[in-house]
């Protein structure tokens, strides 16, 4: 089983927000996924504070890259964000 790290669509209409997944390869955008590891919100929490929130468990996302996950390419850029892809190098090093 291939397994990919990536987004899962949540929210209202026009008001997207995501969860980071770890999901078989072959699941669909909003099915089935093996665990939750954190959420990505695009537009902010209010129009007070426009900036992206990224709140991702590192732990888990260093786990499941460990185990031969492939993340998208906009989940590779948010682990960058969060801070798991420096961990899992770190830990590929070792």
């Amino acid at each position: 089983m291939a397994v990919k790290l990536r987004l899962v669509r949540m929210g209202k209409k026009k008001q997207p927000t995501y969860r980071v997944v770890a999901a078989d390869s072959r699941s669909p955008r909003n099915g089935r996924f093996l665990e939750i590891l954190g959420t990505y919100e695009p537009r902010g929490i209010s129009k007070a504070e426009p900036e992206t929130v990224v709140k991702i468990d590192n732990d888990k996302a260093v786990k499941w890259l460990s185990q031969g996950a492939q993340p998208t390419e906009r989940v590779a850029v948010l682990l960058k964000k969060s801070g798991a892809w420096d961990q899992f190098t770190e830990f590929k090093a070792k």
